[in-house]
């Protein structure tokens, strides 16, 4: 069987964590849903920028924004909602095929803004009002102060993909800010079915950071540890759903007709050419998560995945013992993941710029007044 079947009839959406206009032309994604049990996409402020400046599938849109005098945060928005739009027209079959949990695509706010919780709102509810689907997900960064953003944006009706998210503790306050949002969207009357949210639990950067630092420690324990710190912070994070996801206070929702908040596991692209290519995906398989990947680690899977039923739920124990090992030899867990928190936020701010700059340069070449008529 294909390795991409099993791994959706273990219960593993298939996201693809990438969209481009190209691909949206050539048909490309709607391929990836047609023949590779893809059923979601995800965006994020590198791959636009690496999109938008990388072709000429802009060239049309972005004359006409010249052509209009239209400022850099507009031409912004208006480039990458056109392409969530247009892939949200693509994935929506699969949303209704799926009562609304899969077909989704995510568009992230402006990443400057993920410490300005009001800015953070009111940026989620001009791309969800710009876009108008009801399969988009608007991305939130798992910041302290996107937390209730994060609240707020579900009450209203906001479907949200909470990214950024690195630690055990920060996971357990966006599992509560999810929990909160929809119970306050159930006192106001609104629909929870219609509701949807996943949590973007970050995998391969968790091992960059990790193995650099147990490099330095330079103790035979220390490599002993090289390559599981990412797989088994994952897995304890999916120990620490299913005791959310099974107490009473979601039971009620629930009962109110409430989708989970499924996690869902990114950076699946290996970084380090020593360990396997699928190993983000195969060694985290169990039901009700989303693997979102790039596409070259989708084909890896496809060509030579092997993957099992579950490598999640039975390894619990070895998972704490990893992260008991890293404090053991010196690795500051709490230091690490909000190093990653904060240099995710960072990385994403570059590219927004760069890309800002890069789109202020060619809008100042505008044509003059009556220039093409």
């Amino acid at each position: 069987m294909n390795p991409l079947n099993t791994l959706s009839d273990a219960g593993v959406s298939i996201w693809l964590d990438d969209l481009s206009r190209e691909r949206l032309v050539s048909g490309s994604l709607a391929d990836l849903v047609a023949r590779d049990r893809v059923v979601g996409v995800t965006t994020n402020p590198t791959i636009f920028a690496k999109a938008i400046t990388g072709g000429e599938a802009y060239d049309a849109q972005i004359h006409d924004l010249t052509a209009r005098g239209v400022g850099v945060p507009e031409a912004l928005r208006a480039l990458t909602t056109t392409d969530v739009r247009w892939a949200c027209d693509v994935l929506r079959p699969v949303y209704d095929a799926t009562d609304g949990v899969d077909g989704r695509v995510s568009i992230e706010v402006d990443p400057r803004l993920a410490h300005d919780t009001a800015a953070t709102i009111a940026e989620a509810r001009a791309l969800w009002w710009l876009v108008d689907r009801p399969n988009l997900f608007v991305k939130i960064p798992a910041a302290r102060q996107g937390l209730p953003a994060i609240t707020a944006c579900l009450a209203e009706g906001i479907s949200i993909n909470v990214t950024l998210i690195f630690s055990l503790t920060r996971y357990d306050e966006v599992m509560t800010a999810f929990l909160d949002g929809l119970e306050r969207a159930r006192e106001a009357g609104r629909e929870l079915s219609g509701i949807g949210s996943v949590a973007s639990f970050f995998v391969s950067r968790v091992d960059a950071e990790a193995d650099t630092r147990l490099d330095k420690t330079g103790t035979a324990q220390a490599a002993k540890l090289r390559g599981r710190a990412a797989i088994a912070n994952a897995r304890l994070a999916y120990q620490h759903y299913e005791r959310v996801f099974s107490a009473p206070r979601w039971h009620a929702l629930q009962k109110a007709g409430a989708h989970p908040q499924r996690p869902l596991w990114a950076s699946t692209s290996v970084k380090d050419p020593a360990y396997p290519d699928t190993r983000y995906v195969t060694e985290l398989v169990a039901p009700g998560v989303v693997n979102t990947m790039p596409e070259a680690t989708l084909r890896a899977v496809a060509d030579h995945g092997r993957v099992p039923a579950d490598s999640v739920r039975t390894h619990y124990d070895d998972a704490q013992r990893v992260l008991d090992g890293l404090r053991a030899v010196g690795v500051d867990y709490d230091d690490l993941v909000q190093t990653l928190e904060d240099e995710g936020v960072s990385k994403f701010d570059a590219s927004w710029e760069q890309l800002s700059e890069q789109l202020a340069a060619t809008l100042r070449r505008r044509p003059a007044a009556g220039e093409g008529s």
